[in-house]
C-alpha cells in the first residue's frame, strides 16, 4: 500500500479521470467540484480510526493529504489536488490506498 511522491500534480482530463475511476471501488463518486468522494463505514470507532491512521501514514509519505471527517464508525472523504485545481493521479493513488486500507480494517459497507 503506497501512494508515491513522484506523481506530478498535473490535472487530469475528463477521459483520464473516467479511466482512473474504473480502477477504484465503485463506491467512489465524482462531485462537480471536481473531487473524488466516498463514505466508509466500519464496524466501530476503533476500526474507523485504525483506517484513518493507516491512510495518514501513506498520505504523509506521498505529501498528499485528504479532506476527511470522522463520526464514530463513519469516515467521509473528499480528494482533489489543490495545486492542480482538480483531480490528478495523486488523488487516484491515494483513493486506491484507502480502498486497500478499508478492506484490511474491516469495512462494513
Amino acid at each position: 500500500m503506497r501512494a508515491s511522491r513522484i506523481l506530478a500534480a498535473v490535472r487530469l482530463g475528463e477521459t483520464e479521470v473516467n479511466q482512473a475511476l474504473q480502477r477504484l471501488s465503485p463506491a467512489w463518486r465524482l462531485s462537480p467540484a471536481p473531487c473524488l468522494e466516498r463514505t466508509f463505514q466500519f464496524k466501530n470507532f476503533q476500526a474507523a480510526f485504525g483506517f484513518m491512521s493507516r491512510v495518514a501514514i501513506a498520505a504523509d509519505k506521498a505529501d498528499h493529504h485528504p479532506n476527511w471527517s470522522n463520526v464514530y464508525n463513519t469516515v467521509d472523504v473528499k480528494l482533489w489536488t489543490h495545486d492542480a485545481n482538480g483531480l490528478t493521479e495523486k488523488d487516484f493513488a491515494l483513493a486506491a490506498v484507502m480502498d486497500e486500507a478499508a478492506t484490511d480494517a474491516g469495512l462494513s459497507s
